[in-house]
């Protein structure tokens, strides 16, 4: 499953972007996967904090493995040996496990996320130990598609705006000044940013300056 989008998105960029709207025309529609399952969401967000996306991919297939399905149960039942062994650390086992106990326990209700609105949704993730903002926006994004989700807090979407605008830097005004311009769409536009910052546009180079 990936995120959906379409041209109605895609219009609404080109229109309140013209240098955002070549990357569109240029590099196409863009193809990432998405998670609809929120519980099994945030456990493999905590897993990925911090790693590549290939050795996130790596954890998840092993705690995949060696539980069948991931859910609040599972985890309770298999422990902090068997979570741990898959080879992550010993902090996120334990956000991991914490998380698993307030869903089991009624403690947090995972159902109720996916009707708050952004702002709401975010703030109860991130009452959960080892979530962030950035993580919380990830899971918004990845998980529930929510639309208009462009986080500050991740380096690749800066990248990708510092390459598009040709900015040796991005500042938080300068960030909240694109925001609101994509607004609504900050979620397609993040995915043409992470595109770019990953190398669809070629002879684009980041302008920061190189450190020394």
């Amino acid at each position: 499953m990936f995120f959906e989008y379409g041209k109605a998105e895609t219009d609404c960029l080109k229109s309140r972007d013209k240098k955002l709207g070549e990357i569109i025309e240029r590099v196409g529609h863009v193809y990432r996967e998405t998670d609809g399952d929120l519980f099994a969401a945030v456990v493999r967000h905590i897993l990925g904090q911090q790693i590549s996306a290939k050795a996130q991919q790596t954890l998840w297939g092993r705690l995949q493995e060696k539980l069948g399905v991931v859910n609040a149960q599972t985890l309770l039942d298999a422990g902090r040996e068997v979570i741990q062994g898959c080879g992550t650390t010993w902090r996120k086992t334990g956000y991991i496990l914490a998380f698993a106990q307030k869903v089991h326990d009624g403690e947090f209700d995972i159902a109720a996320v996916k009707a708050m609105s952004d702002a709401d949704a975010i703030a109860a993730l991130c009452a959960l130990p080892g979530i962030g903002v950035w993580t919380a926006e990830m899971i918004l994004l990845f998980c529930l598609q929510r639309p208009d989700i462009l986080s500050f807090g991740d380096l690749a979407i800066l990248r990708g705006m510092r390459m598009v605008y040709r900015h040796r830097s991005i500042s938080r005004e300068l960030f909240e000044k694109y925001r609101r311009r994509l607004s609504p769409c900050g979620s397609v536009a993040s995915l043409y940013f992470w595109a770019v910052a990953g190398g669809a546009v070629p002879e684009l180079k980041d302008p920061a300056p190189k450190r020394s």
